[in-house]
């Protein structure tokens, strides 16, 4: 591992970050179109089955905090091979779930799994890679998950077919075994800090100080994850409601999947050239367009295209989210500010499918879809607005040497 960060290549953390990233990533994405499908077999109601794909985001936001602690503290390479020995626990009794309860548990321990491959994958690339290049390098980690997110409905589409709606989950289980044993190899930053016996404290120190941007750029942030969430609850169902297979819900998932691969090198790129707001703007609107339109779907046809432009918004914002949080740390707090940051994303992914649930129990299902084009929207409105106030500007306008300019917190 070379000693200062200015002197990691891209193509040198291959194979320890962008590689287990795709392989967790089709594991995800092989079980994302199942949740809500295998609720229903297992005698779930449709806000039931939407609720159960918010758990998912449950465990994320429980786990956030205490994964900026546990990474800080054992690091990144120790912190996702404990986490995946935690969601391949939850995988385990999601896929062999007797009833819906049991279902729940094992999403909810995924879902704190993921909070610790989140934060630590952040952690480690906001350290590991210069300013320069960091939302190509942090755009390509999400690329490298979408690309796994599209052969995982693939792949779990086939073995579907062969055992049956869980199959997802078994892919998923398969990837998490094989994403840990390869992110096991990967070095911790020569800068990583032991965190001090005050963690707790400076935790609530960092979130006082920040509170500003937290709110308002923070807000942003978690109406992006809400968005971005409910798709998974959205498309699912309303395959449910069109009549389409299962297999075939799980390949119109891939095929947004596979937009999401192709945007994601672009992303990175208008991020580092014309700065953050080129790329999170468009992602939003376009969102809101898609689900819009989704009512308007009565067919596979109309499903499939609603399903691709989701995927172009999806993944015109990959990396969006870690670029700004590596942007706003502050050196000395790091691993503490984004527990706290990727909280405000993660909490959107708890509330999108849970608003989901809550338009589908009391309204007929077609209002799923348009309450959240009007999320997307505003979430367009707040990055519009104070992503220049805190990110940094465009490379090729500021010497590399400079002060990023963000706005000090009051």
């Amino acid at each position: 591992m070379p000693s200062s960060p200015e002197v990691v290549s891209l193509r040198s953390l291959a194979p320890t970050v962008y590689v287990p990233a795709a392989v967790y990533g089709l594991g995800q994405g092989a079980a994302a179109p199942v949740i809500a499908l295998t609720a229903r077999d297992l005698g779930a109601s449709v806000p039931l089955a939407g609720l159960m794909v918010a758990l998912w985001g449950l465990g994320q936001v429980l786990g956030d905090l205490p994964a900026g602690r546990f990474v800080g503290r054992v690091g990144e390479r120790i912190a996702i091979v404990a986490a995946s020995v935690v969601g391949g626990v939850g995988v385990l009794l999601a896929l062999v779930a007797p009833h819906v309860g049991v279902l729940a548990v094992g999403l909810v321990l995924t879902g704190l799994a993921n909070a610790v491959w989140g934060l630590a994958r952040m952690s480690y690339l906001s350290e590991a890679v210069p300013l320069a290049r960091r939302a190509q390098a942090m755009s390509l980690f999400g690329g490298a998950m979408r690309l796994g997110f599209f052969v995982g409905p693939l792949l779990g589409a086939a073995v579907i077919v062969a055992v049956g709606t869980q199959g997802g989950f078994v892919v998923q289980l398969v990837a998490i075994v094989m994403s840990g044993a390869l992110m096991a190899r990967l070095p911790d930053p020569p800068s990583r800090r032991a965190v001090s016996v005050d963690a707790v404290q400076r935790l609530g120190q960092v979130v006082a100080q920040h509170r500003r941007l937290l709110v308002t750029l923070g807000t942003g942030s978690l109406l992006m994850g809400a968005a971005r969430a409910a798709r998974d609850a959205v498309l699912p169902l309303w395959g449910d409601h069109l009549g389409l297979e299962a297999a075939t819900v799980s390949l119109v998932f891939g095929l947004g999947a596979l937009v999401d691969v192709v945007c994601s090198y672009p992303a990175g790129w208008l991020m580092d050239r014309h700065g953050r707001a080129w790329v999170a703007v468009p992602s939003l609107v376009l969102m809101a367009v898609a689900y819009l339109g989704l009512p308007l779907a009565t067919g596979l046809t109309g499903f499939v295209v609603a399903a691709l432009v989701l995927g172009v918004g999806n993944g015109l914002g990959n990396g969006v989210i870690m670029t700004l949080g590596a942007d706003t740390a502050p050196p000395g707090t790091r691993a503490e500010f984004l527990a706290a940051w990727r909280l405000t994303h993660d909490l959107g992914f708890l509330a999108g499918p849970l608003g989901i649930a809550g338009a589908a129990a009391t309204a007929p299902l077609l209002a799923a879809p348009l309450s959240m084009a009007a999320v997307a929207g505003g979430g367009a409105v707040l990055m519009a607005r104070y992503i220049p106030r805190y990110a940094v500007t465009p490379v090729r306008h500021r010497p590399l040497d400079r002060p990023v300019p963000v706005v000090p917190e009051s």
